[in-house]
Parts: C-alpha cells; structure tokens; sequence
C-alpha cells in the first residue's frame, strides 16, 4: 500500500556506447525516459525520423511474409494460446538470432514475391476464365471473330438478346432492307438469352444492315480475336493450365518455408524494437563525443543500474530524488492486494501526494465480488480456472496476469460467502440426492446447509439487505478515513474533522438511532439496539451536522455565506443515503445468483430417477451452470467496479497522476531481457 519513490537519472557517456545503452535500458525496462533539453551550445539533437520508419517498414515486410506462411500452413494453437505470452529470450540467444538479419529479410522478399506471383496468377486465371466464357457461345464459329473484308465484302459478329431463329431475324429485317438478296445471317448458337450470329454483306450495304441490325437489338462481341474462337479458347486454356503450375510452385515454395516462421516474428519484433530505440533517440542530447540521457527511475532500481551501466560502457550515473507534481507514480502491494492496481489504474493513477488506496480497496472488492458470485461451487471453479491458468502459462503477460490473479481471489471470495449462505452449485447436492438417490441429502455445513444463513428463504433476504447496507456504510467510512490521513498527512488536521469525522459522526449517529427502533428490529430478525442509543445517535448526528454546518463553508469570510454553503453541504445528506442504498446490489446480484443456479437444477431433474433423467440433468447442470457462471461473474465484475469507481474513490480520491511507463521491449512476440 504505498508509492515507490522516484529518482531523476541522468546517464552521460561516450557516443560510441548510445545504441548499446539504450538497448541495454529497453530491455531492462527501468527508465522513463523523458526529453533532455542540456542548456549548452555544445549539446545537440538528433533526428532519426528516418531511421524509425525504415525499420517499421522493415517489421511491416516481416509481418506481411509471417501472414503469407499462416495462409497456407495452419498454425496449431488452443483455445488458451492467448495465455501463452511471448515467448523470453535471453540476450546471448537474441544476439546470435540478429545476425541472420540480412538472410530472414532476403526470405520474407521472397515470401512476399511468391504471394505476388500467386496473385497475379490468380488475377490471370481470372481474366482468362472470363474470356473463354464470352467466347464459348462462338466455339463453333470456324473463322476469326474479328471483323473482316474483302474488295467488295464485310462481317459482322453479334448477338441478340433472346432466342431468334434465322428466320425470325429476317422477318424483323425485311421491313428495314427489302433486299435481302445483298447479304447473309447465320445463327452460329442460341439459348433462351442470347442468340449469337455472324453475317456477310456487300460493302455498299454495311452501313444500312449494321444500322438496321441495331434497331432490332444488335450487340457487338466485348471481345473480338484473330483466330477462330475454338482456337482462341484451347490457348487461353493452355495459359491456365500454365498459371495454375505457377500458383502451385509458388505455394509449395511457401509451405516449405513453415518453419522458418517464428524466425519472421522474430525479426518483426527485432525491426520494432530498433524502431523504438531511435525514436527514444530523439530525446537524447549529442556532443561530438558523448551523450546525455535524463528521465525517472525507482529508487530501489537506481544503484543496481548504475553499477551494470558503469562496469560495461563506464557511464556515469547521477541520482537525485524527484519532486514535482510529474513525477510518475508506481504502485506496490503485497502478492494478495496487488492484482487490484489494474482496477484502480483503469480509473486513474494516484497523485503523489496521495495514498495509495489499492490495498483498502481489494480487500473491499474482494468482498463485495464473493457476496455478489456468492456459489461455493463457482468460486472453486473460478479459483481452480485461475490458478492452473497461472500454474501453467508462466510467460502470461503481466496485464493479464494481474487480471488472473485478482479473480483467483476474486474465487476465494466467492467460496468463502457460497459456504456461509448453503450454496454449492445452487442447491445441486439436495437435489441429486432427493432426486436420484431417494433420500434427503446428509447435513454438509456449507455445501447443503448455509453455515450463517440462507439469503433466499425467510427473512434471509432482509437480513442480507441489513448487512449490505452495513458493509456499505464501513467501505463509505474508509474512503472518509482515508481522505483524513490524506488530510493530516499534509498538515491539515482540522480539515480531517470538518470533512471527514463530521460525516462519520452523521452517519454513525443516524444508524444507532435507526437500529434502535422497532422498525428496523423486524427487519433485522429481532436485532435491536437499547433505547439509549437513540439519544447517542441523536446527539452523535447533532454534533457533526453542527461541524458540517459552520466549517464547511470555511472559505467563505462572510460568515452569512459560510452558514448557507454549510446547509447546502449538509444537504449532502441525502447523497450519503443513496450510496448506502446502492449496496443493496449486494443483495440483488447474490440472490441472482442463487436463484437461477436454483432452477437450473430443478429443470434438469423434472425426468426424475431415470437413465434419460440423468442425461437430462447432466446437460442442464453443465450447460445451465456454466451460463450462470458467466453471466453473474461478469455482473458481480461490473457492480463491484462500480462501488469502487462511484462510491469509494467519489469520498476521498482525487486521482489525476501520471503512471510510471518505463521506456520498455514492446513487442507481440518474444520478449527480450537483460540478463543481471
């Protein structure tokens, strides 16, 4: 439950070692580095723009080839592969991989060239295919489909758009040119769409046929060839056959490159990390003979870096604390409380000035998650998925990992409140034995009978509404006391009174006068507080209101203006009463839960004590259950993030700081580290 410390580094060396350590400080994934701008003429910058996209081009020509292998060899991979992470590499394995730079490169070239041969055949194939089938309605046409003439004669080829006979084309022609005697129509195919036709005519008469064969709705060839059609289409399939050998070679040329592909993402990755280091580069500061990098590093990291950097490249190493509102934040927490930094991150970073409130929080969020998934049976799933996912993928990216981690205790949770409210996959153990083994099912504290009650039957879903409402009203109370340490830890005790212990004493004072009357004593099973603590209550909530009403306005020096901003902040009450009432999601979303688990087992045992019966049941409790699962555990995610977001951090957190991103090996495949 802290913040790291953070030291400004600054890092001066020879030139000749730049690229050496800033490889070096991306591997190690330390440094924040930031723009150093060294107030001295001698000092100069660097633009490598060029460099950066030289390389991107190179990782893209990587990739590009890599896809080009998965289209024709198929990788095998699980259903859990995104599990898997990248794979590591030390340094010595990435350094003797970088020396085949120039040979993987010539191979993706190649990949690609083949993948363009394959296209442009395909495109050919295409195009030729299209060809034969404008032309197989002319297969049996003996002469060039093209126009042709002699001194006193012309051709013309056409179709028609329907079925015509020859007879039928004459008739429509007879009343456009009388003569027909000057020339000559042969139907050469037809079908039911088109009718395709070659005619001879004397060259006086083209002019007047062709016009006339229009008006009847003459269309010309597309495509006219030199050589009669069957010719034409025997070539055009010889060529096919000749693109199709092409395509062929070419794919077998790229499957017998399948296992050089990890060497492509290799590469791909290799270009990306040189991509990066130059433009890192952009923010070093050159003389003629040395450079200079600035930028944060944790404290606990700080020495440990300067040694390696001074025993291999003799740089000098200057450390300092930081202070100032952009300093990056870094969090640590112990193993159980950690996985929670990604909730709080994906809300905002803490200001440094702040505590950070990740501990408090997961232990909260753990809570509220297992009243919510509230099934000791879908906790042991949850929690078994989670850690044989992490037993088993150790290269898990850490995003991810920290994720997995969270709902492994997320799980723990969930069995812990399944078993205190009797339920284990519903109530499956009841049933099963009722159904199928004839007898009421043995007394299992927690699995048949709750071990503190059922939150579905009696008055257990009032007295679990109480109970929200009160985990409700301690998680409220730590964000005040968690704003008070804030508060103090600045200097401001008085502020933690005003604002925090004022509030406390309101809600505080409000809650034993409710619990001590006869309304809530119903609702609580008969629970009630002595008379007394109506007056304590009373008094309790008097006190802070009075706080809040005359110091909560204290910036205003008109002490009319301070009583009015006091009411109005004392009307904030009522804001107090909604979030309370917000926990009764806790309620809601445990008896979801419970209920639909519930059903799920009486559905699948309706066939009774049968051999269909216990196939019924089997599918309904796997299937059923497994819905069930998945949709309450996304729910009790969501709500659980909500009452965090809304609010806790809405009574104390200001958020606002700038997380720590060390200049890092950002790649999708393998992932490099120094080795110390």
């Amino acid at each position: 439950m802290s913040i790291l410390q953070m030291q400004r580094i600054s890092i001066y060396a020879l030139s000749r070692y730049s690229k050496d350590i800033m490889e070096t400080l991306q591997r190690m994934s330390l440094v924040e580095i930031e723009r150093c701008n060294v107030e001295d003429s001698v000092f100069y910058k660097t633009d490598n723009s060029s460099y950066c996209a030289s390389y991107m081009r190179s990782a893209s020509i990587m990739s590009q080839a890599a896809d080009v292998v998965t289209q024709y060899v198929k990788e095998k991979k699980g259903l859990l592969s995104s599990f898997s992470g990248r794979t590591p590499l030390n340094v010595k394995e990435y350094e003797e991989l970088a020396e085949k730079n120039s040979e993987v490169l010539q191979l993706a070239y190649k990949l690609l060239d083949n993948k363009k041969r394959i296209s442009d055949s395909k495109a050919k194939i295409s195009a030729y295919s299209l060809k034969i089938e404008t032309l197989m309605p002319w297969k049996n046409l003996d002469v060039a489909l093209e126009p042709a003439s002699t001194k006193s004669s012309r051709t013309i080829a056409g179709s028609f758009p329907e079925e015509l006979s020859r007879e039928d084309i004459l008739q429509k022609l007879e009343g456009l040119i009388p003569d027909n005697d000057r020339y000559d129509i042969e139907v050469v195919s037809k079908d039911s769409n088109q009718t395709c036709i070659y005619a001879v005519c004397y060259n006086n008469d083209y002019d007047a046929l062709m016009t006339a064969m229009r008006k009847i709705g003459l269309m010309l060839p597309s495509s006219s060839v030199a050589v009669n059609p069957s010719s034409e289409i025997e070539s055009l399939k010889r060529k096919i056959s000749k693109r199709k050998r092409i395509i062929e070679e070419a794919e077998n040329s790229i499957k017998s490159e399948a296992d050089k592909l990890w060497l492509l993402r290799f590469f791909e990755d290799y270009y990306v990390m040189k991509a990066e280091r130059y433009a890192q580069l952009d923010n070093v500061s050159y003389s003629p003979h040395t450079f200079v990098i600035t930028g944060y590093i944790p404290k606990k990291d700080s020495q440990r870096l300067k040694n390696l950097l001074f025993e291999k490249y003799y740089a000098q190493v200057e450390l300092e604390d930081a202070e100032g509102e952009d300093v990056p934040v870094l969090l640590k927490n112990n193993p159980v409380t950690a996985p929670a930094e990604g909730v709080l991150l994906s809300y905002s970073a803490p200001q440094r000035h702040e505590l950070d409130p990740t501990a408090i929080m997961a232990i909260f969020y753990y809570i509220f998650f297992g009243m919510m998934f509230s099934d000791a049976g879908y906790g042991l799933v949850m929690s078994l998925a989670c850690g044989i996912a992490l037993k088993k993928f150790k290269n898990m990216e850490a995003g991810l990992k920290r994720s997995v981690k969270m709902f492994f205790f997320c799980g723990l949770s969930t069995m812990f409140w399944g078993l205190m409210f009797g339920s284990f996959f519903g109530d499956a153990v009841s049933v099963i034995f009722n159904t199928f083994v004839g007898m009421p099912a043995p007394v299992i504290p927690g699995i048949t009978t709750p071990i503190w009650f059922n939150p579905t039957v009696g008055t257990g879903p009032t007295t679990l509404l109480m109970y929200s409402f009160l985990f409700g009203i301690i998680h409220l109370f730590a964000g005040l006391i968690l704003q008070a340490v804030n508060y103090i830890r600045q200097g401001n005790f008085i502020y933690a009174i005003y604002d925090d212990l004022s509030w406390i004493l309101v809600v505080t004072g409000a809650t034993f006068a409710l619990l001590s009357t006869d309304m809530l004593s119903g609702m609580m099973g008969g629970f009630k507080l002595d008379s007394a603590f109506m007056t304590i209550g009373g008094i309790m909530a008097g006190i802070g209101a009075l706080i809040i009403l005359i110091f909560s306005g204290r910036e205003s020096k008109n002490p009319i203006k301070r009583l009015l901003k006091g009411a109005y902040n004392l009307y904030g009450a009522t804001s107090y009463l909604s979030d309370i009432l917000s926990y009764s999601r806790l309620l809601a979303l445990g008896l979801a839960t419970g209920v639909v688990a519930g059903v799920f087992n009486q559905l699948g045992s309706m066939l009774g004590n049968s051999v269909v019966g216990v196939i019924l049941f089997v599918i309904v409790f796997i299937i059923g259950h497994l819905l069930n699962i998945g949709i309450n555990a996304l729910g009790a995610y969501v709500h659980t993030n909500r009452l965090q977001f809304v609010e806790f951090f809405g009574k104390f957190y200001s958020g606002g700081g700038r997380e720590f991103k060390p200049y890092a090996v950002n790649t999708k495949h393998y992932n490099i580290k120094e080795d110390i």
